[in-house]
């Protein structure tokens, strides 16, 4: 999918809303735990109920690694059943991925070509060569993460970086941003930013003013959506705002799909409401 395809999802559909599966079973109503697959019955129910309210789904790997086989399978029939039932969602592999050499290249045919997923969030600590194969991909995405929204950001992604030529010296992650834009393109590298962090949003958009930002921590972990458009929104929008146990953990009843309709609606609305604020999106 390219900048242009999002761009256009974005506007016909008047959302920028990403559901995370972060589908946690011990979490996951009761009455689905007898299932033969509980997990993947969960995010069925949860993308079928959201999918007119979203423009992206994004698994969170952890939450399926951790069972091992049955985890991955549950993964698969939940990337698998995205693509074949919505195949205009952009869907994230949350897997944060960091390696260098045969090794990214593995992590990066895992997937982008073995499964049809069409981003993957990548660390770029280890540098360029561990980037590089996540872009070999024709209409795929690294997303890098750039600012976090934990409190451990702190540690490293917001010291200065003593002894640059700048009169101000960049953050750590500001040095990400201007030496990463440089091994791909608007069309295949976006970039994590957390949505507590959106008072840094201005300067970031000085590095990168035209790359799509993703963008987890509304909601359950207090992160303002009006906060991320006044400071990260593009002409053409630019930002890809995930929601993930808000709403999809909004009952924890029999009721739990249409409750998070209920939530993906009302984030859809004020998505909707911000894309004509800025004349985005026009009456």
């Amino acid at each position: 999918m390219t900048n242009e395809e999002l761009f256009r999802e974005i506007f016909n559909r008047h959302t920028f809303l990403c559901v995370g599966l972060d589908s946690d079973l011990t979490k996951i109503p009761k009455h689905l735990l007898g299932k033969a697959d509980p997990q993947f019955e969960f995010n069925k129910a949860i993308v079928d109920a959201t999918a007119q309210y979203a423009m992206a789904y994004k698994p969170n790997l952890a939450f399926y690694e951790c069972y091992g086989k049955k985890g991955w399978e549950s993964l698969e029939k939940t990337i698998y059943y995205i693509k074949e039932k919505y195949p205009y969602m952009f869907t994230i592999a949350d897997a944060k991925r960091g390696d260098i050499g045969n090794t990214s290249k593995m992590y990066a045919e895992a997937f982008l070509k073995n499964l049809p997923f069409d981003a993957v969030t990548v660390a770029p600590y280890m540098g360029e060569d561990s980037v590089a194969p996540f872009l070999q991909f024709p209409g795929k995405w690294a997303i890098i993460l750039a600012l976090t929204s934990n409190k451990g950001s702190f540690d490293f992604q917001m010291l200065p970086i003593l002894g640059d030529s700048l009169d101000h010296p960049p953050y750590l992650h500001e040095k990400v941003l201007q030496k990463s834009k440089e091994w791909g393109t608007t069309d295949n590298i976006m970039y994590v930013v957390g949505a507590t962090q959106a008072s840094h949003l201005k300067k970031i958009r000085e590095y990168v003013p035209d790359h799509f930002l993703l963008v987890p921590a509304v909601g359950a972990q207090g992160g303002s959506l009006q906060e991320v458009a006044k400071y990260g929104l593009t002409k053409k929008c630019g930002l890809i705002v995930n929601n993930s146990r808000a709403i999809i953990f909004a009952s924890d009843g029999e009721d739990f799909a249409e409750a998070a309709a209920i939530e993906a609606e009302k984030m859809m609305n004020e998505m909707r409401d911000i894309l004509f604020k800025y004349e985005i999106v026009k009456y």
